[in-house]
């Protein structure tokens, strides 16, 4: 693949990502990692350097995103930054964790384990019953942190900022509804993205066969296309997402989860299907 024809896809991946951030309160790792890792693969990094570096930039691109979308989501109202914190904190520190583990793991074992975690999410989201009228969630600082810990270690082990499975906990064990589960999920990873990039960068100082302008396994190159193009639209998948009723908006979460997960272990190339 050459430089141009990278450039190209990774600035139409920003948008997606920064659209699906605004409007369904997720870094876009579900979008990102697969395309980071077609591009890293297709320009001849080992599939072992290409996951890694592909998890550590899109955390990175995660944090930029996330910035722009929890700012327009708290000036919707549907931020609860207490919970954020507690939740996010927990949550970092977990990130850290989990991308110590990954930098000891198989590419393939990590492209599994990415792909069952968005499936396992997409499953959940389908099987989630809407809160109760009326029904608020509990403001239990210990419960936040309980969950946002072990969601953190897988969020550092395949490289996500946590959104993706934080908004089916936030839903179906802590009660929040959905507009505020999306909201607050974009603050939470403010927070475990800090601490994957974190993490990626130690773990990967120093390995050899890294694409250039990385530091550790963060690229920076990806990095400014991917936050040039996405930070702008997560902006507009904010304005977006509050025009939406909540049911219509978890079948749009629901449908790109599955839809990326497919795509990155090649059911649809298998299938001879150009999609």
């Amino acid at each position: 693949m050459d430089l141009i024809t990278a450039v190209i896809a990774l600035s139409i991946t920003g948008m997606l990502v920064g659209l699906a951030s605004g409007l369904l309160g997720l870094g876009g790792c579900f979008i990102m990692v697969p395309v980071l890792y077609w591009v890293y693969t297709s320009m001849g990094f080992s599939s072992d350097i290409a996951i890694r570096v592909a998890f550590g930039t899109n955390l990175l691109v995660v944090l930029s995103t996330v910035l722009s979308s929890a700012f327009g989501h708290n000036k919707m109202g549907t931020v609860w930054w207490r919970a954020a914190i507690f939740i996010g904190i927990a949550g970092a520190i977990g990130a850290v964790i989990g991308a110590t583990i990954a930098s000891h793991l198989p590419g393939e074992v990590l492209k599994l384990i990415f792909v069952l975690g968005i499936l396992a999410g997409a499953f959940r989201m389908v099987t989630i019953k809407p809160p109760k009228p009326g029904q608020e969630p509990e403001d239990n600082p210990a419960l936040w942190a309980a969950w946002g810990f072990p969601i953190g270690i897988v969020s550092g082990m395949i490289g996500i900022g946590g959104g993706i499975l934080m908004i089916p906990v936030m839903i179906l064990v802590l009660k929040f509804k959905m507009h505020q589960a999306v909201g607050t999920s974009a603050a939470i990873m403010i927070f475990t993205s800090i601490g994957g990039v974190f993490g990626y960068i130690i773990n990967g100082l120093g390995v050899e066969g890294i694409p250039p302008h990385s530091i550790g396994y963060v690229n920076l190159t990806a990095w400014l296309v991917l936050a040039a193009t996405s930070v702008p639209m997560a902006q507009v998948g904010v304005i977006v997402a509050h025009k939406l009723p909540a049911k219509q908006l978890r079948y749009i979460f629901i449908t790109m989860m599955i839809y990326m997960s497919l795509k990155m272990i090649g059911v649809f190339s298998w299938l001879g299907l150009p999609i």
